[in-house]
């Protein structure tokens, strides 16, 4: 008899009736997470730190359907984002899955960039990061030691920059690859004892309100881009759907700290 069960393959994508927590909902690439995750049949509780923009984003999802509610929240301070787990459990009883989607940047020279600054990227990408995974995993222990056949799934969006230096990125490159090693670090604390798998999903340049100018056919900045990417095209924040969902369900079950290229080719060139 072949060693695979049928229903399992049949649902092994499927994050139907899960409870995912996003972040950073409100940006370009977090709205788009949290409305798949909701078009997918996830229960979304979505943060970020404009309560207009998350209120607009609740109205539009429910309208379609999709169950979901928000907590203003920032997740670089502590207080605020241990209130936001006990909102989430408030409002579903448990959190299955995390999306980390927010960030922040602010390109400078390094000879021109105050140490405020700089610590200001890495408050927001990185320890931002410690703070929000901590106190979700204490909640997902909760959750495994309730009932050991619990599976959870942290999914961390980071960068190709956490890989490769760019010019006037201090800051985000080294936020971005001290995120990619804690997903490594974050694994082996909690994947084996508790089943959390932890990675992370490394995009370059995908299309949002900030990078809009770099999407010029006509720009030296595209142009140069294009050289790099094998696939032809830089990314549009649905490129990364697939990806989020696929690490979020029990397909992925043997994945763990891993920092997986979603690039359209970039590390290759």
């Amino acid at each position: 008899m072949v060693p695979i069960k049928k229903d399992f393959v049949e649902n092994m994508f499927s994050v139907k009736g899960k409870v995912a927590l996003v972040t950073g909902a409100t940006g370009a690439l977090g709205c788009v997470l949290a409305k798949a995750y909701g078009y997918a049949g996830a229960k979304v509780f979505m943060t970020g730190r404009n309560d207009a923009k998350l209120k607009a984003l609740e109205e539009e999802f429910k309208a379609e359907g999709i169950d979901c509610a928000y907590y203003v929240a920032d997740p670089a301070v502590e207080e605020q984002v241990d209130a936001l787990v006990k909102a989430c459990v408030a409002q579903y009883g448990c959190i299955d899955i995390l999306a980390v989607a927010h960030g922040y940047n602010k390109p400078q020279n390094v000879l021109e960039q105050s140490v405020a600054d700089w610590q200001k990227i890495m408050d927001a990408d990185c320890k931002s990061v410690d703070i929000v995974t901590k106190y979700v995993g204490h909640q997902m222990v909760a959750q495994y030691e309730a009932d050991n056949t619990k599976r959870s799934k942290m999914v961390i969006v980071t960068s190709q920059r956490s890989k490769r230096g760019m010019a006037g990125y201090t800051g985000y490159c080294t936020s971005k690859g001290g995120a990619d090693l804690m997903v490594s670090c974050l694994a082996c604390d909690l994947s084996a004892k508790y089943h959390i798998n932890v990675n992370s999903i490394c995009p370059t340049v995908f299309r949002s309100d900030l990078t809009e100018w770099m999407f010029d056919p006509e720009s030296a900045v595209y142009k140069n881009f294009l050289n790099r990417e094998p696939i032809g095209r830089l990314g549009e924040p649905d490129d990364f759907v697939g990806y989020s969902l696929f690490l979020s369900s029990d397909a992925s079950n043997f994945i763990t700290g891993s920092n997986c290229d979603c690039s359209g080719g970039y590390l290759t060139v």
